[in-house]
């Protein structure tokens, strides 16, 4: 996705990136258990680019987590 903005970074920053940022994101993702009364909203959208068709999805429970 960088790349595609025209953002250039190496395989060494992505690596910091995820020493910097992944225990946060890893506590983020483990914060809450998942029980039977879980509601989820499922958000689709399709985006045409060149004559071809793309599917975006998006998944936010009752809490709003992704």
């Amino acid at each position: 996705m960088l790349l595609e903005r025209g953002i250039l970074v190496s395989i060494e920053t992505i690596r910091r990136w995820g020493i910097k940022f992944g225990p946060a994101y890893v506590g983020r993702l483990r914060r809450k258990k998942a029980s039977n009364d879980d509601v989820w909203y499922l958000d689709e959208v399709v985006v045409k680019v060149q004559d071809q068709r793309y599917y975006l999805w998006r998944a936010v429970d009752q809490d709003d987590y992704r």
